[in-house]
């Protein structure tokens, strides 16, 4: 997270955005289970692959053990109270921020077919109590009314690493909201506007909209100068469409939107949905700040996998929807 977050102040200065407080990084921390060393599974002798053929859950202890399974049910085995086995048919993995008593390894159920019967596992933890975390915030300053705000969010967080040798890229959740956000920055820094537009790329999404919830509760500026904020996560395809998440909270602005798009044919669907704490502009708006979180449709199902690469990943709409945001933009200048 630190290697992205200088890379991001790095790019906010070379697009020449201004800090929104004294520096680019406004920091914070929170506690973090991690898994930086050993990730080793057999089942029945069988090494597994991490990541492809199991992960463990986010919330497990370490672990060294060799023990027999029982079947609980058609999909649970046990080996001893703390060490439990379950088969799924996708392996989606998160982010903890506790430790809990029992180890839960889910395997991949179509990966494999035999009976588990035997498990040897040697996992290990980390806990930090104090995971050192930034967002990082940049402006271009408006020409008439930089006091008036628009703003562009993205979390550039993922899920780490698995292990010491697995880790999960997260292009499309959500290195590809990042990655417009850095359009969207550049664009504005040569065309400067009549409100000032801010640039807020946030850590801690996917432990539970930490670094949003520290932005809000420690705002770089004034959350009322706040006009309107888009918030981009999962924008990495689009080929069935898009969803607004506050479409209907602010159907005014969501008709604009939709107008905007109709009119220039950027998007081919733009679906409609209510009130959701699902990323980071939830609590911008529960403090009263109007705001649309956008993801698109279609295209690849990886989330939250080994598979969310980048070499996948379309980019189906990243130049209408670049258009579409601009667009929007515009219009709530007038």
């Amino acid at each position: 997270m630190k290697k992205s977050a200088d890379y991001l102040v790095a790019a906010y200065q070379k697009i020449g955005l201004l800090p929104m407080g004294t520096a680019y990084k406004q920091p914070f921390n929170f506690p973090v289970n991690t898994f930086p060393g050993k990730m080793m599974v057999a089942i029945n002798g069988q090494k597994l692959i991490p990541g492809k053929d199991f992960i463990v859950n986010n919330e497990s202890p370490g672990i060294k053990q060799k023990a027999n399974l029982t079947q609980i049910d058609s999909l649970n085995y046990k080996a001893t109270p703390s060490l439990i086995i379950s088969l799924k048919d996708k392996l989606t993995w998160s982010v903890a921020t506790e430790v809990g008593e029992v180890t839960t390894i889910q395997l991949n159920k179509n990966n494999f077919t035999t009976i588990p019967k035997e498990i040897n596992v040697d996992i290990e933890n980390k806990f930090i109590p104090k995971f050192e975390a930034a967002n990082v915030c940049g402006l271009v300053k408006g020409t008439k009314y930089p006091d008036s705000l628009l703003i562009i969010t993205a979390h550039y967080d993922h899920l780490g690493g698995m292990g010491a040798d697995t880790f999960f890229p997260g292009a499309n959740d959500n290195a590809a909201g990042v990655a417009t956000l850095l359009s969207l920055a550049k664009y504005y820094a040569a065309n400067p506007q009549p409100f000032s537009i801010g640039f807020i790329c946030f850590a801690g999404e996917e432990a539970g909209l930490l670094g949003s919830g520290y932005f809000v509760e420690n705002p770089l500026v004034p959350l009322s100068n706040i006009k309107f904020l888009l918030n981009l996560d999962l924008v990495g395809t689009g080929e069935v469409g898009m969803t607004v998440v506050n479409a209907s909270v602010y159907p005014k602005a969501f008709a604009m939107l939709n107008a905007i798009n109709n009119k220039n044919q950027y998007i081919s669907k733009i679906n409609s949905r209510g009130k959701a704490a699902n990323s980071d502009h939830y609590f911008f708006t529960e403090k009263g700040v109007p705001a649309f979180f956008i993801y698109t449709q279609g295209g690849p199902s990886a989330y939250h996998d080994i598979f969310d690469k980048p070499e996948t990943l379309p980019l189906t709409e990243y130049k209408d929807l670049f258009k579409l945001i601009v667009g929007f933009n515009q219009k709530l200048m007038e």
